[in-house]
C-alpha cells in the first residue's frame, strides 16, 4: 500500500544522505517535500502540518552541521513522528470478562464479514473460544457467506431466522455462556452510504448487548472517505478502535496515516491478504518501519515461528551453528516461505531487500515446483552432500525431474550462495538470530 510514498521518501532521504554537511537550507527543502509526498498519498492537511511542524521541533537544537550522521538523526526524527500519528504503540484489548463482545460497524463492502472471520481465527490463536454471530439479515447470503467461513475455521457462527438483529445478538449472548464461548464476534450490517435508520440499529444492538470493543471496518482502498465515515460511526455509537482491510492493496495509504490523529481511535488490526490467516496486529512502529524502507524483522521472525514448531527451529539452528544445511534443509526453507504468504511481503519485511520487485508470483512457485521435484530425484547421500554430483548423476536427475541439466546445475549455484551466506553469518549473528527465534543456544 505504501510503496509510492515509501518511494518518495526513500529518494529524499538518499540525496540527505549522500550530503557530508546538512545547512537549513537542505532540511527545509528536504521537509517540503515530505509534506508534498504525504500531501500526495491522500493524508490530511492538517496532520501533514502538525507531522511536519513536529520534525522541526525533534530536530531544534540539533547541531546537524557538525553532526557525523545528519542524515540518519533526519530518518530517525521521521520514523518516531510517523510512528506518532500512526498510534505510537500497538493498540489490541486485554480480555478482562467474559464473554467479551465485539461488534463489528462499516458500511457495505468494508469487509466486515470476512474480517469477524480472521479475528476469530487470531482470537482462537491466543487460546480463547470464540463465537460468530451473524447480524446481517438485508445482504443476500451474508449469514451464509458467515457460516461458510466458520466451517473453513472450524468456529461456530450463531444465526436466527425473522428476528432483529439486536434480538440476536442479545439470545447470541446467553448461547455463548451455554456453550463456554468467551469471545463473541458480531456481524452487523452495512449500508452504501450512512443513514438515520442504519445508525439507529447498531444504537440499539450496542444498548442491547453492551459491547466491550466497536471496531470500525474500514477499506482502506477509498481512501480519506474512510477517515470520514469513520467520524461519523464515532460520533455516532463511540467506535474503540479500527480494521483496515486491503492494506496490501495499491491505495496511497494517506486514510490509514490520517485516521489516529482525525478520529482518536487506534488502528487495532489490518488485513493484508485475501487468505482468513492474512490478518495481524498493526504496529505503528513497524509500519513506519516499512514505509522508510527499513524492512520488518520483527514481523518476519512472527510468521517464521508461525509456520515453524519450536522443535524444527530447535534443528535448523544447529544445523547452521555447524554448518550442515542441506539442499533438503534448503527445499524446506522455500516451502516454509511460500506457506508464509506472497514472497514479494515477505522480501518487504526484510532490511536492504524491501525494494526488489517481485513482478511473477507464479513464476516464483513454479521454481519451487522445479526445486522440489530436483531434488526428490536425488539420493539419500546426494541430498546430503551435493559434491558428488558428477555429470552422469546430473543427468540421471534432470530425467527423473523432466528437468534440464542446466536446471540441476542452477540448483547447485543457488543452494552453494545459500550456503555461503550461511557460513558468512558470525557466532554473534547466529546467536542473535536464534535469541529472536526465541532459541536457547
Amino acid at each position: 500500500m505504501f510503496s509510492d510514498l515509501s518511494d518518495k521518501l526513500n529518494d529524499i532521504f538518499k540525496k540527505i544522505k549522500s550530503k557530508g554537511v546538512i545547512t537549513e537550507g537542505d532540511l527545509s527543502n528536504a521537509l517540503k517535500e515530505v509534506k508534498f509526498a504525504l500531501l500526495e498519498a491522500d493524508v490530511n492537511y492538517k496532520v501533514v502540518k502538525d507531522f511536519i511542524n513536529g520534525i522541526k521541533d525533534e530536530l531544534k537544537g540539533k547541531e546537524l552541521e557538525k553532526s557525523l550522521t545528519p542524515g540518519q538523526i533526519i530518518i530517525e526524527a521521521v520514523h518516531k513522528k510517523l510512528t506518532e500519528i500512526l498510534g505510537g504503540e500497538a493498540s489490541t484489548f486485554s480480555i478482562t470478562e467474559t464473554p467479551f463482545i465485539i461488534m463489528l460497524v462499516g458500511l457495505q463492502g468494508s469487509g466486515k464479514t470476512t474480517t469477524a472471520a480472521k479475528l476469530a481465527k487470531y482470537v482462537r490463536s491466543k487460546g480463547r473460544q470464540p463465537l460468530l454471530v451473524a447480524c446481517d439479515i438485508y445482504r443476500p447470503a451474508a449469514i451464509k457467506q458467515l457460516e461458510v467461513l466458520g466451517k473453513q475455521i472450524n468456529i461456530p457462527a450463531f444465526s436466527e431466522k425473522n428476528k432483529k438483529p439486536e434480538n440476536i445478538a442479545f439470545n447470541a449472548l446467553r448461547f455463548a455462556k451455554e456453550n463456554g464461548k468467551d469471545v463473541i464476534i458480531i456481524d452487523t450490517a452495512g449500508r452504501l452510504h450512512i443513514d438515520d435508520e442504519l445508525m439507529e440499529e447498531l444504537k440499539r444492538i450496542k444498548e442491547k448487548i453492551n459491547p466491550q470493543e466497536i471496531l470500525f471496518v474500514a477499506d482502506a482502498m477509498i481512501g480519506q472517505e474512510a477517515v470520514n465515515v469513520a467520524k461519523i460511526f464515532n460520533e455516532k455509537i463511540a467506535i474503540t478502535g479500527s480494521i483496515f482491510t486491503k492494506l496490501d492493496g495499491d491505495a496511497r495509504g494517506g486514510a490509514a496515516l490520517s485516521i489516529m490523529k482525525v478520529v482518536g481511535k487506534p488502528i487495532k488490526f489490518a488485513g493484508v491478504g485475501e487468505k482468513i490467516s492474512d490478518f495481524e496486529l498493526f504496529y505503528p512502529d513497524r509500519i513506519a518501519s516499512r514505509i522508510l524502507g527499513m524492512g520488518d524483522v520483527l514481523t518476519l521472525i512472527e510468521k517464521v515461528r508461525e509456520t515453524e514448531s519450536e522443535k524444527e527451529a530447535k534443528e535448523l539452528a544447529k544445523k547452521l551453528k555447524k554448518q550442515q544445511f542441506t539442499l533438503e534443509d534448503f527445499l524446506n526453507q522455500l516451502k516454509k516461505i511460500q506457506k508464509m504468504g506472497s514472497i514479494a511481503k515477505i522480501i518487504g519485511m526484510i532490511p536492504g531487500l524491501n525494494k526488489v520487485k517481485i513482478d511473477d508470483e507464479e513464476t516464483f512457485n513454479k521454481e519451487i515446483k522445479h526445486i522440489e521435484a530436483i531434488i526428490l530425484s536425488m539420493t539419500k547421500e546426494e541430498k546430503q552432500n551435493y559434491k558428488i554430483l558428477n555429470a552422469s548423476r546430473k543427468r540421471r536427475i534432470a530425467k527423473g525431474s523432466g528437468t534440464r541439466v542446466s536446471d540441476v546445475n542452477r540448483l547447485i549455484k543457488q543452494f552453494v550462495e545459500m550456503q555461503k551466506l550461511m557460513k558468512g553469518m558470525n557466532k554473534s549473528k547466529a546467536l542473535n538470530l536464534m535469541k529472536k527465534l526465541g532459541i536457547n543456544g
